[in-house]
């Protein structure tokens, strides 16, 4: 076993996923407060002289208050080296935190306690369930007016079909919140709100202390008896086994707003989960353990820092350890290569490294030969991650620059945010670049266009809104698209890559063209 083994196993890499507002950047600020890793956690949404939240970096998501990037933040708590990846909430946004979820090994799903499980949360859950990774529930909001925490555990085990173990339970709810009840100990975590302090302050009880009633009420004591006769009853057997396969979810309940919860919901997080997980490259299993590196580019993102219009390409380190002396295999590129300027990242915030293990998530800088599911391992080696796919968008306009003389600047920034995954920009066959059609995952993705456009590339753009709902990529390499037989508003179009797709208004005129095209083999997902 290689001498950097301990350095690997005490690594814990998860993303955090939910519904917009249900206090997800809230939850991970906490976390990064219990680790030290900032003095004062920044409320997500307030007045212009609120911090921002540290994981929301974007001038844009400042004025907005909502997560449009996925973020990667590094810190220590009680030994573990823990890599946190913080995903858009909005559901505009959801191929960034697809393509998040891949770099990850398990899954902190943040429920609202007043809304339960939301459109967005089952569409992420989906992405989790396929991948099969654990999956941990905090069901958040504790201090406001909440449903049945029973209900809430149910609707969960229905919509997304997966068991449930409460490792806690609330005492009661809004202002009667008093804190949680740890099944495990068999005691009552009793809190105190304490403001943005680290520490929020717990007192722990037995059940049975004849003080309880003075602390939380007679009320509570008598329905927290009946609850908790009720779960031991009714609730699944805790199986760990389970959980790491994705089958059951450990439930807490707590508020990450007044810190209710949050650390003994980090502690028995780390207990649960794993230290880096194998990947599959074809028949190979590559473990983390392995004394080779190896790592996957799950995402790209341009100008991190606007004054250096720099280009930073995200990587999941698979195995072994990354030495930034130490050239390494580009497979795609098919070169050897120094990675340069490695650096860990907390949003923003960067630290150039030396070395890293697998688990981490490192940031290189990208002149422009990395992209998405790009594989790089040691010299002598050479093997694919399995890939990442890239979603058919649902909406597409036409995009120009209004000032012609800003033509290089205008085909700079459209490519390097298409390279980022977040918009995919086609043309004409066989046309130039002056004007693009931009197809999108959610409509608001447009509006992050023209402002990062405007404000990093200084272009500004015309858009006119397209019919066309659907997009298929034509998977015959040897087929010239204009000896198809289309109706006549399906429209041809080809990719930054060269290769061919079509347009259709509608699901009719995709039958149209595989009835009279038999040979015509047509794909939802593009490959990386």
């Amino acid at each position: 076993m290689p001498n950097y083994e301990s350095e690997i196993k005490r690594r814990r890499t998860f993303a955090i996923i939910s519904h917009p507002d249900a206090g997800k950047t809230t939850l991970t600020e906490k976390f990064l407060l219990y680790g030290g890793a900032i003095a004062q956690a920044g409320q997500v949404k307030g007045k212009k002289n609120t911090r921002a939240a540290t994981s929301d970096w974007m001038e844009i998501e400042k004025q907005r208050g909502i997560s449009v990037t996925s973020s990667v933040m590094q810190f220590q708590y009680e030994g573990y080296c823990i890599n946190i990846l913080d995903t858009p909430g909005h559901q505009d946004f959801s191929e960034d935190t697809y393509r998040t979820l891949m770099a990850a090994d398990s899954a902190v799903m943040v429920i609202d306690a007043a809304k339960g499980v939301e459109a967005q949360t089952r569409k992420l859950f989906k992405v989790c369930a396929m991948r099969d990774i654990p999956i941990f529930t905090f069901i958040n909001k504790m201090d406001r007016e909440a449903r049945d925490s029973f209900e809430l555990l149910e609707e969960l085990e229905k919509e997304l079909g997966i068991e449930t173990y409460p490792v806690n339970w609330p005492i009661g709810c809004g202002k009667d919140f008093q804190g949680v009840y740890d099944r495990g100990s068999r005691k009552i975590i009793h809190f105190t709100s304490n403001g943005g302090a680290k520490a929020a302050t717990a007192t722990e009880v037995e059940l049975g202390d004849p003080n309880l009633d003075g602390l939380i009420g007679e009320r509570l004591h008598r329905q927290l008896t009946d609850e908790i006769e009720l779960l031991d009853g009714a609730a699944a057997e805790f199986d760990l086994d389970r959980v790491r396969h994705g089958k059951l979810s450990p439930v807490f309940f707590g508020s990450a707003l007044t810190n209710f919860g949050v650390e003994p919901f980090l502690e028995h997080f780390l207990q649960m989960t794993t230290a880096p997980l194998p990947r599959r490259a074809g028949e190979l299993v590559v473990d983390s353990l392995d004394d080779d590196f190896s790592a996957f580019v799950f995402k790209i993102q341009a100008n991190m820092n606007k004054a250096h219009r720099d280009r930073i390409a995200f990587m999941r380190i698979v195995s072994g350890r990354f030495d930034a002396d130490k050239e390494v295999y580009h497979v795609q590129g098919g070169k050897k290569l120094r990675l340069s300027r490695p650096q860990q990242l907390m949003a923003a915030e960067r630290e150039i490294i030396e070395e890293a293990y697998a688990g981490d998530i490192i940031g290189v800088f990208d002149p422009g030969i990395f992209s998405i599911g790009d594989t790089l391992c040691a010299p002598g080696k050479a093997f694919t991650f399995e890939g990442i796919p890239t979603f058919a968008p649902e909406h597409f306009s036409l995009v120009r620059q209004v000032d012609t003389m800003k033509r290089k600047q205008f085909i700079k920034g459209t490519t390097q945010i298409a390279q980022e995954g977040a918009i995919q920009i086609f043309q004409e066959i066989g046309g130039g670049m002056e004007e693009v059609i931009v197809g999108v995952v959610g409509t608001l993705q447009f509006d992050v266009l023209e402002y990062r456009l405007k404000n990093e590339y200084n272009v500004d753009i015309r858009m006119e809104g397209l019919p066309y709902q659907y997009i298929r990529w034509i998977e015959n390499e040897d087929l010239d698209p204009k000896t198809l037989n289309l109706t006549s508003d399906t429209k041809r179009i080809q990719d930054v890559r060269g290769r061919y797709l079509l347009l259709f208004t509608n699901s009719w005129n995709i039958n149209w063209a595989e009835e009279h095209n038999p040979d015509l083999v047509l794909s939802e997902f593009g490959r990386n």
